[in-house]
């Protein structure tokens, strides 16, 4: 696609590379050209746009104002063409060799993402996933068109792309079989002194269950946490400490681990599992066949 005698698409993929990566280097790694290559495209679009784009600083290179200013659009463009042509193309889940990238919280790699797999295996067994862990704003993945899908909790969901509720989880408490707590109810107040094992959230950010007792005015002695959901069930075997989780991780750690589950003496709204996408990627055959098998499997999660 050329829109000029001097801008083609193939020049706008460099400057996106380029905007990003701010290494002439790397960008030329990651299209497969040679160094001097994306040199001369670099050089092409200083001369388009009458801007330096990219200039030195230090060791470094720098975006300019200008270079800066067009970062977002230009990779809006392209996603938004990626999204016309794959609307356009079949999809065969049989004989398909694509590649998604789906960014998902651990909760999602814990329960659904295996069943997923599984699932997708039998009906598509050369289709293939790259499973990221769920950053502090996975939205920007989804932005830059690095990510074909995020499944993540509905709270972290950004309202400028279409998304939709896929599964639903309660919160549980659980604690040693043999300790000071797996064998009474708890109170409320009992619950508040107890020692508790608390997930951390990326950048300090408030994980679901601490920011809705934290609405609740809900008061816990924190003393340990942890940047995992997965790691609660073990970090409270062999103490008097308890932790707060969903009951799906919970009856999955009862298999493995010397632990019971522990009602809570209140009430939480359930953790919603959300499903998002850009969108304008909405008409891509392949995505929606995707979506399909995963709202199927979170159907046979009950």
């Amino acid at each position: 696609m050329r829109f000029n005698n001097r801008l083609d698409l193939n020049l706008l993929v460099a400057l996106d590379h380029l905007l990003h990566l701010r290494n002439v280097s790397a960008a030329a790694a990651r299209m497969n050209m040679t160094q001097s290559a994306m040199s001369s495209a670099l050089q092409r679009l200083r001369d388009y746009f009458e801007d330096e784009l990219l200039a030195k600083a230090g060791r470094n290179m720098e975006l300019t104002p200008r270079a800066e200013s067009l970062k977002v659009s230009v990779r809006d463009l392209l996603v938004r063409i990626e999204g016309t042509v794959a609307a356009s193309s079949q999809f065969d889940p049989s004989r398909s060799e694509r590649c998604f990238t789906i960014v998902a919280c651990e909760y999602a790699l814990a329960t659904i993402a295996p069943a997923l797999l599984r699932h997708c295996e039998r009906i598509a067994p050369d289709v293939k996933f790259n499973l990221v862990s769920q950053l502090a704003a996975p939205e920007r993945l989804l932005e830059q068109g690095t990510a074909d899908l995020l499944i993540i909790p509905k709270e972290f969901c950004w309202n400028r792309y279409p998304s939709e509720v896929i599964l639903y989880d309660d919160y549980c408490a659980v604690a040693w079989s043999r300790g000071h707590y797996a064998s009474r109810k708890l109170s409320r107040k009992e619950f508040s002194r107890a020692p508790h094992v608390v997930m951390r959230a990326a950048e300090d950010r408030q994980s679901p269950e601490t920011h809705l007792m934290t609405q609740r005015v809900l008061e816990r002695r924190i003393d340990v946490t942890t940047d995992s959901f997965s790691a609660l069930p073990g970090l409270v075997a062999g103490t008097n400490r308890i932790a707060t989780t969903h009951r799906r991780l919970a009856k999955e750690a009862i298999g493995r681990l010397p632990i019971k589950i522990v009602e809570l003496p209140f009430k939480l709204p359930p953790m919603q599992l959300s499903v998002q996408w850009h969108k304008y990627r909405s008409n891509d055959t392949a995505l929606i066949w995707l979506l399909e098998m995963i709202r199927a499997t979170a159907r046979n999660l009950g």
